[in-house]
């Protein structure tokens, strides 16, 4: 009798692994947000062990620091925003060995007797921190603090190791998806958005009904260099003049290329005389710059630029686009040139007074 209800016990645990195991799986195939399914398995590893605080930290590869992703319990307002280099302390060490941590009473660990005894205003009774790891390769760690349950019985252990592999999973599926996104909205050649995701900004700019200015560059005479050094070396000359033109317009506006040697800015919230200014800034920023010097080639570019702003100039997608397009035409009617929808030919204006760099 005493054998059976001890399996009776067993058999109920297992299933209670059994149906955490299916949420946990059904969160990973009926949604593809990272934050909401690790939320799903910390929540269930938070319900099995009963921790005072939890807390999934992730590896930014960028800087190989851990940083906080999510945390639940005491004092967790103030994890936010925490960055652990690797190696350091526990977390650190747990995701550069790829090693797990446990400690189920550090009352009976003379090291983490110490530490806790260091460290009262924690209140450290038991730690369990364990690799979140696909392959050889360390996503990040999950740790535990003062569990309620024995850390180191099979089944909390193969428990905390299986959820640990669900996260992984998720992590890895919100990378691919993220991956697959940016390959939809991003021009191969010059790594630059493309035209579908110019499309999708703009559309959500006028639903804002906010204030924004457009500006297309068509880059002057590019034809004659691929029927001169052919189309590899043109390939390179739009990646680096679409690198260019990223660094000159800065982190808060958008570069696109909208075709062939044609590229497009989306200045957000920008009125008309503040993206002239920046119009101007990136037109002098082509002048003095230098390409294919990797190639020993060393070709000075110029561009004619069009600009236009929403709602003044075009109140819908297609008559916004239609004024910058136009304005860009006209300034290829001069060429290395800057023409400004109410405002003509700006460049021409200036080079009056003597700033134009002639060519």
């Amino acid at each position: 009798m005493r054998d059976k209800r001890k399996f009776e016990v067993i058999d109920g645990r297992q299933l209670d692994h059994l149906k955490v195991f299916h949420d946990v799986a059904r969160s990973l195939t009926t949604s593809l947000e990272l934050e909401e399914i690790l939320g799903a398995i910390m929540d269930k590893m938070a319900q099995f062990f009963g921790p005072e605080r939890w807390s999934m930290m992730m590896v930014d590869e960028a800087t190989d620091e851990l940083y906080c992703a999510i945390a639940v319990g005491q004092d967790a307002a103030s994890l936010k925003g925490l960055r652990v280099a690797m190696g350091e302390g526990v977390a650190g060490w747990v995701a550069q060995t790829g090693n797990p941590l446990i400690v189920p009473n550090v009352v009976l660990d003379p090291q983490w007797s110490r530490f806790a005894a260091a460290h009262p205003e924690l209140g450290i009774q038991s730690i369990a921190c364990i690799p979140v790891r696909a392959g050889d390769k360390t996503l990040g760690v999950i740790q535990l603090l003062n569990s309620k349950l024995d850390l180191l019985s099979e089944y909390s252990i193969s428990f905390l190791r299986i959820l640990c592999d669900y996260a992984a999973i998720a992590i890895q599926n919100a990378k691919s998806v993220t991956l697959i996104h940016e390959l939809t909205i991003t021009d191969d050649v010059t790594g630059l958005f493309n035209a579908r995701h110019l499309y999708t900004l703009l559309d959500e700019q006028v639903a804002l009904g906010r204030v924004f200015s457009l500006m297309f560059m068509d880059l002057d005479r590019f034809k004659s260099v691929n029927d001169t050094h052919g189309h590899l070396i043109g390939s390179r000359l739009l990646a680096e003049a679409g690198g260019l033109l990223k660094r000159s317009i800065g982190p808060d506006n958008c570069a696109f290329r909208y075709g062939g040697d044609e590229f497009v800015v989306l200045f957000p919230g920008m009125s008309k005389s503040a993206a002239t200014e920046a119009a101007i800034t990136t037109y002098h920023d082509l002048q003095a710059s230098r390409f294919l010097e990797g190639a020993g080639l060393s070709l000075r570019l110029s561009g004619s630029f069009g600009l236009a702003t929403y709602p003044e100039d075009g109140n819908t997608v297609p008559t916004i686009l239609r004024s910058a397009d136009t304005m860009m035409y006209e300034a290829k009617s001069t060429r290395n040139n800057i023409a400004v929808m109410g405002r003509g030919l700006l460049m021409d204006r200036i080079a009056i007074a003597g700033v134009r760099d002639e060519r």
